[in-house]
């Protein structure tokens, strides 16, 4: 006589003279995960591609925007020093970004330099930032904006400049 019970994994039947033991034969429960592999790098690429273009696109604002502050603190210096318009124009242009705009005003006994460019965020496809700064510096002693604004040494004798004689 052949009677059975389950256990388990195991079956266990019983037959004349004692219990015999069966393992179960169960479909497979593991799953093949090779493909998984293939579709989680497919749906984070882009993610990480779009990431890495935005950190570029922010270091290349921020470093338009540091061209432009160091451009208008060294034409403000050059303005201070007793420097044309002109001069201080070229000063500030040599160290700005590319295609940026310098403006020189002058106000009593300071002068202002202000820096502007136009940045592209993704190397020239797609929108573009405007970034720009501003530097003001009192005019060295013995100089006035006007004479200043024309490169002369206002107020100085001839021949000395704010850095002394020749």
């Amino acid at each position: 006589m052949l009677h059975s019970s389950s256990a388990g994994p195991c079956t266990i039947e019983s037959v004349e003279g004692g219990f015999l033991r069966r393992p179960i034969r169960m479909a497979s429960r593991r799953f093949d995960d090779a493909g998984m592999v293939t579709a989680e790098t497919a749906v984070v690429l882009p993610v990480l591609v779009f990431i890495l273009v935005a950190a570029l696109a922010a270091v290349s604002v921020v470093t338009a925007q540091m061209r432009c502050t160091d451009a208008a603190r060294e034409g403000a210096r050059a303005a201070a020093r007793g420097e044309s318009d002109a001069a201080v124009g070229q000063i500030a242009a040599s160290s700005a970004p590319a295609g940026s705009a310098v403006s020189v005003s002058r106000d009593g006994g300071t002068v202002t330099v202000e820096v502007s460019a136009s940045v592209a965020l993704f190397a020239g496809l797609g929108p573009s930032m405007r970034v720009s700064d501003a530097a003001t510096a009192a005019l060295e002693p013995g100089l006035d904006g006007a004479a200043a604004a024309q490169g002369g040494f206002g107020g100085l004798p001839s021949g000395s400049g704010p850095r002394g004689p020749p």
